[in-house]
């Protein structure tokens, strides 16, 4: 299926006294750039993380917010550092001699010191850790993943009624090219006659200047690649996976040829139907840099 860049994915997982919430959204971006938000506690995941989330998408501004909870009751332990205190308590003992000053210290002073208290957290057991988040992980991927394939079925469908109207508007110039030719000959007759009155007209001079005239603005090979080009952008589309890249490549073609039709064109219908060509292929590359 053809996925959008644009995307949303939510999991809760609580195991034990653990609980995870993990969020996942997305916008277009040109690669996979990912911006992780998390508990510092968490950071030494931060590989793995990563290397998990490649598993489900390829391209697109990725924010990844984790949340941790743990509610375990003993979950760490207050330490006193009775040598750093007593060495405190030394120097203002003897900053009270040295300046000749009342020594106010008190316990509660003391124990405001850096270090004097610590708090020490339990070890944490990183395999068992992993192995919830990495649960909550690939079931917040699994809806993005969704809501990406959701959203791209749409652009799919849109995409696909685009490229018929730009199919429609190469049929009506490939039709309408050779009454062109038509009108030109009618026309150069009509000039000729007025010009030479009662003199024969010279076939081969006429022919040689239609001819001349044909080479201008014949746009044969232009709408039979463009043709070609906007049937490679369906079967794309048809196929599925990660297409993005492939039908910009293939959209930067058809713009070349569409300015190329429209370079040629002088007749009114046909520089219409190249502006209209030109505007149908403008949005579909606007559309693409929605997919994946």
């Amino acid at each position: 299926m053809v996925k959008s860049m644009t995307g949303f994915g939510r999991a809760e997982v609580l195991e034990g006294n653990t609980k995870f919430t993990v969020e996942i959204k997305s916008v277009n971006h040109r690669y996979l750039d990912v911006n992780i938000k998390m508990p510092k506690k968490l950071n030494f995941f931060e590989s793995a993380i990563r290397n998990l989330l490649k598993e489900y998408m390829e391209r697109g501004k990725v924010d990844l917010f984790i949340t941790y909870e743990d509610f375990n009751e003993d979950t760490g332990s207050l330490k006193f550092n009775k040598a750093l205190a007593a060495e405190y308590l030394n120097y203002l003992n003897q900053m009270a001699e040295d300046f000749d000053i009342e020594n106010d210290v008190r316990v509660s002073t003391l124990s405001r010191y850096p270090e004097v208290f610590t708090l020490e957290e339990q070890a944490i057991d990183e395999d068992q850790l992993w192995a919830v988040l990495e649960k909550a992980l690939r079931l917040a991927c699994e809806k993005f993943v969704e809501s990406r394939k959701a959203e791209g079925e749409n652009l799919k469908i849109d995409l696909l009624q685009k490229l018929d109207e730009i199919l429609a508007s190469v049929s009506f110039i490939e039709e309408r090219s050779p009454e062109i030719l038509k009108d030109y000959r009618t026309r150069l007759e009509e000039k000729i006659k007025e010009v030479l009155a009662d003199r024969q007209l010279d076939d081969a001079r006429i022919a040689t200047e239609v001819t001349i005239y044909a080479d201008k603005i014949c746009v044969d090979e232009e709408t039979v690649r463009l043709r070609s080009h906007v049937n490679s952008a369906k079967d794309t589309l048809q196929k599925g996976g990660s297409v993005g890249r492939r039908l910009d490549f293939i959209l930067q073609e058809m713009n070349r040829e569409a300015n190329t039709i429209l370079s040629k064109a002088n007749n009114l219908e046909i520089s219409d139907t190249g502006i209209d060509l030109k505007t149908n292929i403008e949005k579909v590359r606007e559309q693409i840099q929605n997919l994946e």
